[in-house]
């Protein structure tokens, strides 16, 4: 199990190497700018940010401590940089180590971002550092066992009055996880067509495990003694059948404004993604 998960790290280091090398911080740069503009957009029709900044994200972070898991392109800890927090950026490639050079070259942060490279489990850390931990899209990259060390290292981190908060995928349904992949999006062909679906399936940087709310309500009581999970998707989901432009921005709105006043039972079974605060470490 230990070299399986080796491996997987191996591979995802090489795949984000890739994906992130060269990156162009132009428009990140525009929208450190531009940020009110930005966050208005972004957290009304993007199911991340719209998840990571719920319940007054924005206005709490100011002048905070804030780790982030898998920092990956770094938008999100260049926005939390620009809002006036003390972001630490983690990430296992070392391009977005560049990102960030040159995103602290360019623009005037309060506080420069600080880049962590390598390995979450080896950082080095003082215990109780960090008001904020986040991950945007981050577990699920994870093999459950190695899953479990990362939030034992995020409770040891966090302060007693802080929280960490994650945006992952959702499955509660199996029927409904099965239509996806016959669904065709950017980057993922469906599985209607059995060679290309196979071919990506190899490279997929993703483990297959459980995304389910209950696994990450079950496993975060392992460590922390207040457990949250919001369901953001449920209707947002059916946007993927219109096309980009304002019509879609529009329904995307309007999905994640009514999906909460859905059911919890069928907002929570149908959901497509979901918001994952984590409170009081043990």
């Amino acid at each position: 199990m230990h070299e399986v998960a080796d491996h997987n790290q191996d591979r995802n280091k090489e795949h984000y190497e890739k994906l992130y090398a060269n990156y162009n911080i132009a428009n990140t740069l525009y929208w450190l700018k531009n940020l009110d503009r930005f966050l208005e957009k972004a957290t009304t029709t993007e199911t991340s940010w719209y998840a990571l900044y719920q319940f007054e994200f924005k206005e709490r972070i100011k002048d905070k401590s804030i780790l982030e898991m898998g920092c990956g392109d770094c938008v999100n800890a260049a926005i939390m940089a620009g809002l006036g927090a003390k972001v630490s950026a983690n990430d296992l490639a070392s391009a977005s180590g560049e990102i960030i050079r040159n995103l602290n070259k360019n623009h005037g942060f309060k506080y420069p971002i600080k880049f962590i490279e390598g390995d979450f489990l080896n950082n080095g850390l003082e215990e109780r550092s960090f008001d904020f931990i986040v991950g945007k899209a981050f577990l699920h990259h994870l093999e459950i066992p190695l899953e479990k060390k990362f939030l034992k290292e995020t409770s040891r981190l966090l302060k007693s009055t802080g929280e960490a908060r994650f945006f992952e995928p959702a499955v509660n349904s199996r029927i409904l996880d099965e239509i996806r992949w016959y669904i065709p999006v950017k980057g993922r062909p469906s599985k209607f067509n059995r060679k290309a679906f196979k071919n990506w399936k190899t490279e997929d940087p993703h483990p297959d495990r459980s995304y389910s709310s209950i696994h990450f309500e079950n496993a975060g009581k392992q460590f922390f003694k207040n457990v949250k999970i919001v369901p953001i998707g449920t209707l947002e989901r059916f946007s993927r059948l219109l096309k980009w432009g304002e019509k879609r921005n529009n329904f995307k709105k309007w999905a994640l404004k009514n999906e909460q006043i859905l059911p919890q039972l069928i907002n929570k079974k149908f959901t497509r993604s979901q918001l994952i605060i984590y409170r009081e470490p043990k």
